[in-house]
């Protein structure tokens, strides 16, 4: 099985989700959301084709990671792909984000995109939207995108979100210069 990939995994991120996590950056995007900050990845015919199983390979040689995130592009249109890679990953003890342009409503009524689903611990969900634009927020770029808790969702039959993520981010606490430097 094969799919097809923007870039190389990334590891160490630390903006693309919580904790140290590796990114796969997914080609091929339907969206086309004005202002994307990762417009060179809607073209679904560019990218690179790459198997599965070395993305798999890949992740198993990636030291000190909290989890992956599915971002690109649009993972959801790779679904099949993506659920093996997910599936791998929670055997390695490995979390699963997943960045979508779809929003879970219409996931859940996709037969390939629920099984895909079903394997993603945390989604953020909604098209970005230039306008709802916020730098303010934890780990979404507009205000309409949700961070999801899909296995309580999935239970509880409705959306529920990661409750931490709610809010805005806090910046009442100014920033301090430290009194050393870092060498």
């Amino acid at each position: 099985m094969k799919i097809r990939l923007a870039a190389d995994l990334q590891p160490d991120s630390i903006v693309d989700g919580e904790g140290v996590r590796t990114v796969i950056w997914t080609q091929g995007c339907p969206h086309n959301c004005i202002g994307c900050h990762n417009p060179s990845t809607h073209d679904f015919n560019d990218g690179i084709l790459v198997d599965v199983n070395y993305v798999i390979d890949e992740l198993k040689t990636i030291k000190n990671q909290d989890g992956i995130t599915l971002s690109g592009g649009d993972p959801v249109c790779q679904s099949t792909a993506c659920l093996k890679i997910c599936k791998e990953a929670h055997k390695m003890g490995l979390n699963v984000w997943c960045y979508t342009g779809f929003t879970y409503e219409t996931m859940i009524n996709n037969p390939k995109h629920l099984a895909l689903l079903k394997e993603i611990d945390v989604l953020v969900d909604g098209k970005f939207i230039l306008e709802e634009k916020s730098y303010d927020l934890y780990f979404r770029g507009s205000k309409n995108q949700r961070i999801i808790d899909v296995k309580k969702s999935l239970d509880e039959e409705k959306v529920v979100l990661v409750e931490k993520y709610i809010d805005k981010k806090d910046y009442s606490n100014n920033y301090e210069k430290p009194s050393y430097l870092f060498i």
